[in-house]
């Protein structure tokens, strides 16, 4: 007989952080809870600036499609504009909603997808201005005969090209660098250059 697979169910899966030892998580795994949360993954004393968190990183392991992942604010999750962006991407590409609970932003519904949108529009601005003015630094500085030292093996261009795409497709750190034909330990410094996540190992 044939074997029925098991009927997943969604989840919410709740994310909660602070920056420093003496914050407490206390008001957003509430909020949480109260959201009805099946899980909350925390990060507590955890800079937003890390590229790579503990309980972040658990969380992105646990997802599957059709979970609902829930912040109690947009900046508990991202650290800035690209970084919230390149997550909400990846969440897209794994069918997986987002729910701020202080913005009431909902990706599962007409609103909150227009809001990701704008968010992702403004991250790719972001983007296209570093490239710019890194670009327009080096040639400056190349003008005046300044020595730059050993060149970069990525470039900014190639940088975010490469953070995007691994983003939107779950993308590890030893797949992308495989791919672009460099070490992690390369990978890992040209996305910190730039102020990018890190992906999972």
């Amino acid at each position: 007989m044939p074997v029925t697979p098991p009927i997943l169910t969604s989840r919410r899966i709740g994310y909660a952080r602070v920056s420093t030892e003496d914050q407490k998580l206390d008001l957003q795994k509430d909020a949480l809870e109260k959201a009805s949360c099946d899980l909350i993954f925390e990060d507590h004393g955890v800079s937003g600036a890390k590229s790579t968190r503990p309980g972040l990183d658990a969380m992105l392991e646990q997802l599957r499609a059709g979970d609902t992942v829930v912040v109690f604010k947009l900046d508990r999750l991202g650290r800035s504009v690209v970084h919230l962006a390149d997550l909400l991407v990846l969440f897209q590409g794994q069918g997986i909603h987002f729910h701020s609970l202080s913005e009431a932003i909902n990706t599962a519904s007409p609103s909150g997808k227009l809001i990701f949108h704008i968010i992702s529009a403004v991250a790719e601005f972001q983007r296209d201005l570093i490239i710019e003015n890194t670009c327009a630094g080096l040639r400056a500085a190349k003008r005046r005969g300044q020595h730059l030292g050993r060149p970069f093996l990525l470039d900014a261009e190639a940088i975010y090209t490469a953070h995007t795409k691994a983003a939107a497709k779950g993308m590890s750190m030893g797949g992308l660098a495989s791919e672009l034909g460099v070490s992690v330990s390369t990978l890992r410094r040209a996305f910190a250059r730039f102020g990018l996540a890190g992906l999972r190992a």
